[in-house]
């Protein structure tokens, strides 16, 4: 049902006397209508309007209005949580606002708030509607490439701005055995050191289509290694010389495949 509300709903009384099951209850002659505010209901149950019979008493009971005419109300027992009960000729007739409305308010607020892409506005610059990753997801995108970013010091926080191309990030190692992580995606590792170097790529951490670039800059020769449960192919394993450089893309669930400048 569909819940409609008045806010010029006027309270009335009952007309006479209901049992604990009464579907039919009549409110003081002529009220009818001031009691609705002028809310009309659809045919079919698919309309409802809540009211509060013996308002703010210990019988206090909410119904669901679901048909009108004239002052006579068809009408739901018992909701909200309250319980069916009589109540006398007289007894106060008005129109609430439930706790049930509330929650299916707040409900609706956070599955359509949960639906919306979020921005990703930590820090100014950043992209509007981008993931966590910084892939774009669903930009707005206007003329000549230009995407909306987010800057504080603008009209309602957001600009249009040229995405330019991004720097690629370097990690530079200097031990004798390095370990690649997930933050090497998309990284060029630059692995430095007089004496031979031990690269190794690990289990469980990248997924297919991620890139890894590896460059050795120092005299000590590069060895790329599994973990034991993980497996590369490619036309070597060390990377050929001083400044000899690859790149190592995950084919699949632990499996991997370089390509560079290998022996």
């Amino acid at each position: 049902m569909t819940r409609k509300f008045s806010s010029t709903s006027v309270a009335t009384t009952l007309a006479s006397t209901i049992n604990s099951s009464t579907t039919t209850i009549v409110v003081a002659t002529g009220t009818g209508s001031a009691l609705m505010g002028g809310v009309t209901l659809a045919a079919g149950n698919v309309d409802s309007f809540a009211l509060a019979l013996d308002v703010d008493t210990i019988n206090e009971e909410i119904v669901w209005v679901t048909q009108v005419s004239s002052d006579t109300l068809t009408v739901v027992r018992a909701q909200a949580g309250t319980t069916g009960i009589s109540h006398t000729a007289g007894a106060t007739v008005q129109h609430v606002l439930t706790g049930d409305d509330a929650t299916f308010f707040t409900t609706g607020v956070a599955t359509a708030d949960a639906a919306i892409p979020k921005a990703l506005v930590t820090a100014k610059g950043d992209i509007v509607g981008a993931t966590a990753s910084g892939v774009p997801d669903n930009l707005a995108v206007g003329t000549n490439g230009q995407y909306l970013v987010a800057d504080s010091t603008a009209a309602m926080g957001i600009k249009w701005a040229t995405l330019g191309t991004p720097a690629l990030v370097l990690n530079a190692q200097t031990g004798t055995t390095y370990t690649l992580v997930a933050a090497d995606v998309n990284k060029l590792v630059r692995l430095s050191n007089a004496s031979a170097i031990t690269l190794t790529i690990p289990n469980g951490i990248f997924t297919t289509g991620q890139e890894i670039n590896i460059q050795q800059t120092g005299a000590g020769q590069v060895t790329i290694a599994n973990d034991g449960t993980t497996s590369f192919t490619g036309t070597g394993t060390k990377l050929r010389a001083q400044y000899s450089a690859a790149t190592i893309i995950c084919t699949g669930t632990n499996t991997f495949t370089v390509v560079g400048d290998l022996v």
